[in-house]
């Protein structure tokens, strides 16, 4: 790092270091400490390719290829430009160009980043030079001062020109050279014992938190509600404290703790997937590997840090949906022996559509929120609804809960309780659904029942859904009223 560029990187702190006001400011400048300079240095201008893999659990592994030129013998090997939020136990750095004959010695972390306020601390029982600045007949002139740093607690202490000195106010202060363990930015420090040549092709792998990823939808329902269109996007976010440049971008999806358990056996997958994928039309290509899937971006991009990025990752037109209205009971009705007031039941709406690739979908979908849009009589698209959905496989139904309707109603009442014997009870509900809208609908009514059960007689077809469940087709007319009866007999 050159001087110019140091001093650019310091010179624009809050002071605060060494004057007694917190508004007061100061400019430090500091030549680069030589020994500095002995070791080997890499930064993004030695990059040659980058690959980065996020796991939707706020980590990514991150793949840094670059190409050096390393002394023989042991030397140290400065690897700057790294996320800011490395996990150092999970470096791994080796050699792509002869691995056998690169060994590393050791490996450090160095995270004590340069800071006026670091740098300052660090001159504790050493000399600076102390820069005031007056004006004089209209001319500004700076006045050095040589002062010893005697201790810096809450604020500094100085001896100048043999006085204890505190208090003391400066423009900017000069520090003979940069300490050597304070770093500009995140570095990673190899001691390296390189047997081969001096031109090299390395690999430095570690993981990163504050990298995460997740699944954005957008359906487009037609106005007849028989068809739709869907796209998905991947939002990523990066807080690792670096920019990602022309990376090639990979997504798993799985569940956090699962991903922890085989972590290992993830990367290896992902690694050998890497070099082995073959680019294709679609905006993004997915494999099956271990028990998760893993999503390729078919081109490189870059991820800024503090930056949210979305990316295309499916598109289907004409996906055929199906509009439902679904009612469902509570297990509390089948345990009150007094039929009581009419009660109002909420009619939930869906959208359901099933994931094949026949309807021109067919990639696993990872969970995400899908947000629901349909146009209105001007042609406009508006928000009617969202839902979130979990990891959905190929060939899988996805079911997406909008709201309740507004137009179809549900009231129902228990009409009949009767003992039959001890533990033998016979139940009796009447519920009215009503549809004010301009089409006719079909209600689904859902029942859960607990006991042993079965139905006496019912006025529409009914199903048994599961052991303890029982659902009913209701269709009703424009403007048209159906009523639902049925009666059940439960043993307890």
């Amino acid at each position: 790092m050159s001087t110019r560029t140091l001093v650019a990187a310091v010179s624009t702190a809050v002071l605060g270091l060494v004057a007694a006001s917190p508004h007061q400011r100061a400019t430090l400048s500091v030549p680069v400490a030589a020994a500095a300079q002995d070791a080997a240095t890499s930064t993004l201008d030695d990059q040659v390719d980058l690959a980065v893999t996020v796991y939707n659990s706020d980590i990514a592994l991150v793949r840094d290829t670059r190409n050096l030129r390393l002394g023989a013998g042991t030397s140290d090997l400065h690897f700057m430009d790294i996320a800011a939020t490395v996990n150092p136990a999970s470096v791994h750095f080796r050699s792509l160009t002869d691995p056998s004959r690169m060994l590393v010695l050791e490996q450090n972390y160095e995270y004590d980043l340069l800071e006026p306020d670091k740098l300052l601390r660090k001159y504790v029982g050493r000399d600076v030079t102390l820069v005031r600045r007056r004006t004089e007949n209209g001319t500004t002139i700076e006045d050095e001062v040589q002062a010893h740093l005697l201790s810096y607690n809450n604020a500094p202490v100085w001896r100048i020109n043999g006085e204890i000195v505190t208090g003391l106010s400066a423009d900017h202060i000069r520090f003979p050279e940069l300490p050597g363990n304070l770093y500009s930015r995140p570095t990673l420090i190899w001691t390296l014992d390189n047997r081969g040549g001096t031109q090299h092709r390395v690999e430095a792998s570690y993981l990163a938190a504050k990298l995460a990823w997740s699944a954005d939808y957008v359906l487009t329902v037609a106005r007849d509600d028989k068809a739709a269109d869907l796209d998905g996007w991947v939002t990523v976010v990066n807080g690792s404290g670096t920019s990602f440049r022309n990376a090639h971008l990979q997504l798993v999806a799985g569940e956090l703790n699962r991903v922890r358990a085989v972590f290992g056996k993830a990367v290896q997958d992902n690694m050998a997937y890497a070099r082995a994928t073959e680019a294709v039309a679609a905006p993004m290509a997915q494999e099956a590997f271990s028990d998760y899937h893993l999503y390729t971006l078919e081109r490189k991009t870059t991820v800024n840090n503090d930056e949210t990025k979305q990316v295309s990752m499916l598109n289907a037109t004409g996906v055929p949906v199906r509009k439902r209205y679904v009612v469902d009971g509570q297990p509390y009705f089948y345990r009150n022996a007094h039929p009581g007031a009419p009660a109002k039941d909420a009619v939930q709406v869906f959208y359901e559509l099933k994931n094949e690739q026949k309807l021109g979908l067919g990639m696993p979908m990872p969970a995400g929120i899908v947000r629901v849009y349909q146009s209105d009589s001007t042609g406009g698209v508006q928000f009617v609804g969202e839902d979130r959905i979990d990891h959905t496989p190929k060939d899988e139904t996805v079911n997406l809960k909008i709201g309740n309707a507004f137009d179809v109603t549900s009231e129902r009442k228990q009409t009949d309780f009767e003992r039959i014997a001890a533990n033998v009870f016979e139940f009796e509900y009447e519920i009215t659904l009503k549809n004010h809208k301009a089409v006719p609908v079909t209600v689904e009514v859902n029942e859960p029942i607990g006991g042993t059960w079965r139905m006496v007689r019912s006025s529409f077809e009914w199903t048994k859904t599961s052991a303890w469940s029982a659902q009913f087709a209701v269709p009703i007319a424009v403007d048209g009223t159906s009523v639902l009866r049925y009666r059940m007999r439960v043993t307890y």
